[in-house]
C-alpha cells in the first residue's frame, strides 16, 4: 500500500473501540486476520460479528461482540444502562471488586499486561494494544486516585474491551499503518450513569486521557456520551491532527449504536498528506536574558527542528535595549518550542501566529571537483528556469580539508556544476 500508511479517523461522531474495527475492517483490514489474532487470546465466552448496516443511508460495517446471549451494547454497563451511551459501553475502573461474572469480571492493568504477552502477538500488534491499554489505566487510575498497576478494570478488563482493543491493533498493524492522525473528538452532552453515581459528560478518564495527549475535544448538544474511554485510548495513538492538505486513498465507515439525526459513523481514510506550506511564527521580546542562554537557547531550538532561530534587536519599555527572539515550526511541534523557550530564557509569553509561504521546487545533486564531491541545491523559479547553489556544509567541509578560502571552492563548485549542466545537455 505505498512506503508509508498514514491514517486519518475523522471523529464527528464520537470514537469508541466497536467503531474503529468497524471504520478499519471497511478500510480493507481481513475478517480472517482479525479472527486469527483473537483467537490467540487466552480468553473465551465470546463471537464477534461482522454485517453490513445503513446509516443515513450510507452502507456502513458494524462490529458487535457477543457474550452469551446479550449483545455488548445491550449490557449494563457498571450500575448503568446503555441508554445514553454510544458505543462499547463506559469503560471504569472499580477499586473493589463485586459479584459480576463473565463480562463483567475485574481485572488488574498487570492482569491485563500478562494476557496480552501470553497471546504470542505480532509484536506490531503487541505493542499497539499495550500502549491503548496503558493509556486507560493512567487515565484511570488517576481519575480515582491510586496507581495504574493497582487498579481494578471493570469493563476494560472484559472481554468485549481486549477484543475492541487487540482487534483495532490487528487491523492496524494488517494494513500497514504507521502514522495516525485525529480530527477534534466530537463529545456529547449530559450526564451518565455509573457506579460511581452520576458523572458528567465526557467522563473522567475521557478527560485525563485528553489532558495527558493533548487531544482537543468539541462538545455538542446530543445528550449521552460519543467518546469513550477505548475509543479516546484509540486516539491517543494519534501524532497530530488533521492536515490540511491531502489526497485519500482509500475510505472505511464504521457504525455507532445509536441513531443520531446526523450519521453516527466513524470515518477512517488511508491518506497521503502533501506538504504543508505553512509554518508557525512564535516570537518573545527579551531583555533580562544573558547572551550566552539566548545563544544556548537557539541551539536547544534547531536541535529540537526548528526550521529557524533569530534575534533582532528591539527596544522594550524604559528604553531598555533588548532582542525578539523568533521561531519558525511546524505545527505539531509548538509545544516542544514553547517548553525549550520558557526552559532556556526569561520570557514569560511567547506569541505565536500562522505564516504562509511561497516554496520553490527544490532537489539535489552533486559537483565533482578536483578536491572530492560537494553537494548543490537545485530551486526551479516559477517560469520553470532552474537555479542553484553549493551547500555551505559541503563548501565549508572542501575549505577546511583544502586549506583554501570559501569563495574559491564555492567558485569552484559552481563551475563545476555548470560544467555538468552543459554536458548533460549535449
Amino acid at each position: 500500500m505505498g512506503d508509508k500508511n498514514t491514517l486519518y479517523l475523522e471523529c464527528r461522531s464520537g470514537i469508541s473501540g466497536d467503531m474503529t474495527v468497524a471504520a478499519l475492517l471497511d478500510l480493507g483490514a481481513t475478517e480472517e486476520n482479525l479472527r486469527r489474532t483473537l483467537a490467540k487470546l487466552p480468553v473465551g465466552g465470546y463471537e464477534i460479528r461482522i454485517e453490513k448496516v445503513r446509516k443515513n443511508g450510507l452502507e456502513v460495517c458494524d462490529f458487535d461482540v457477543i457474550l452469551g446471549e446479550m449483545r455488548h451494547e445491550d449490557h449494563v454497563h457498571e450500575g448503568h444502562t446503555h441508554e445514553g451511551h454510544m458505543h462499547e459501553g463506559h469503560n471504569h475502573v472499580e477499586e473493589a471488586h463485586g459479584e459480576h461474572e463473565h463480562a463483567h469480571m475485574h481485572r488488574t492493568w498487570k492482569d491485563i499486561e500478562q494476557i496480552l504477552k501470553e497471546a504470542d502477538l505480532k509484536p506490531r500488534v503487541l505493542e499497539l494494544a499495550m500502549r491503548m491499554f496503558q493509556s486507560v489505566a493512567e487515565a484511570e487510575g488517576k481519575a480515582h486516585g491510586c496507581p495504574p498497576e493497582k487498579v481494578h478494570f471493570h469493563e476494560v478488563g472484559a472481554v468485549d474491551s481486549i477484543v475492541d482493543i487487540v482487534g483495532t491493533a490487528a487491523c492496524l498493524e494488517e494494513l500497514g499503518v504507521e502514522k495516525i492522525l485525529v480530527s477534534d473528538l466530537w463529545e456529547g452532552s449530559g450526564h451518565v450513569h455509573c457506579q460511581h453515581g452520576i458523572l458528567p459528560v465526557p467522563v473522567p478518564a475521557v478527560l485525563e486521557i485528553a489532558a495527558a495527549h493533548g487531544l482537543t475535544l468539541r462538545q455538542t448538544e446530543q445528550q449521552g456520551e460519543m467518546v469513550t474511554p477505548t475509543g479516546a485510548a484509540i486516539a491517543a495513538l494519534s501524532e497530530g491532527r488533521q492536515p490540511e492538505r491531502f489526497t485519500v486513498k482509500r475510505v472505511g465507515l464504521g457504525a455507532g449504536k445509536r441513531e443520531f439525526p446526523k450519521a453516527n459513523i466513524l470515518r477512517a481514510m488511508l491518506i497521503e498528506e502533501e506538504p504543508a506550506d505553512d509554518l508557525w511564527l512564535l516570537e518573545s521580546n527579551i531583555d533580562d536574558c544573558t547572551g550566552e542562554a539566548m545563544g544556548y537557547a537557539m541551539d536547544c531550538l534547531l536541535e529540537a527542528g526548528a526550521r529557524d532561530v533569530f534575534f533582532t534587536p528591539i527596544y522594550m519599555k524604559k528604553n531598555r535595549p533588548a532582542y525578539k527572539l523568533s521561531v519558525l515550526c511546524d505545527e505539531e511541534q509548538i509545544r516542544e518550542m514553547d517548553e525549550i523557550l520558557f526552559r532556556e530564557t526569561t520570557t514569560i509569553g511567547v506569541r505565536r501566529c500562522r505564516v504562509k509561504r511561497d516554496i520553490l521546487k527544490r532537489r539535489f545533486a552533486e559537483a565533482e571537483t578536483p578536491w572530492g564531491k560537494a553537494r548543490v541545491k537545485i530551486c526551479v523559479l516559477p517560469d520553470g528556469t532552474e537555479v542553484f547553489y553549493p551547500e555551505y556544509e559541503s563548501v565549508k567541509e572542501l575549505a577546511r580539508k583544502t586549506g583554501k578560502s570559501y569563495q574559491e571552492i564555492y567558485r569552484t563548485v559552481r563551475e563545476a556544476r555548470l560544467a555538468e549542466d552543459g554536458k548533460s545537455r549535449e
